[in-house]
């Protein structure tokens, strides 16, 4: 029986790191599916980051002067413009198109009949006085015309 009951004892210890074994492959086959498919969780160098939610300005706000949503001047018939220009172009647009009342009625009858913009009805008054009264031309050009320079001849 001696050699029966060493052989039971080797069966248990082959048993046992068997078992150990398996839990091992269970253990790091485990690790390695939630690694896959959650690349960040053993990074312990990262910082964690903390989500702050910040309050919704007024989109209609006004600083000094200025609409801060579109960079409009504050003026009678703002709002009007900002609701009828800015939504299919930008309001630099606006801004970077200084016309005359005749120019601005052209461009609108313009977009209207090559861009789809609908029939703005009392609305178009409005916008144009504003544009007129607060976007006029600007009666310099490119630059400043030059002055007090030394001209020199080139030499063939």
């Amino acid at each position: 029986m001696n050699k029966e009951s060493t052989f039971r004892k080797q069966v248990r210890r082959i048993y046992h790191l068997l078992m150990v074994l398996f839990g091992l492959f269970v253990v790091t086959g485990g690790s390695l599916i939630y690694y896959v498919n959650n690349p960040g969780a053993f990074d312990f160098k990262a910082k964690s980051e903390i989500a702050s939610i910040t309050p919704v300005e007024d989109e209609d706000r006004i600083e000094n002067g200025i609409h801060v949503r579109t960079g409009l001047i504050d003026s009678e018939g703002l709002m009007v413009v900002v609701n009828n220009c800015t939504n299919c172009h930008s309001a630099k647009l606006v801004t970077q198109n200084r016309m005359t009342k005749e120019g601005w009625n052209t461009t609108i009858k313009w977009m209207q009949e090559t861009q789809n913009l609908w029939d703005l009805g009392g609305n178009q008054e409005i916008i144009v006085n504003y544009l007129v009264t607060n976007y006029p031309p600007k009666a310099k050009g490119r630059r400043m015309t030059l002055t007090d320079i030394e001209w020199y001849e080139l030499e063939d």
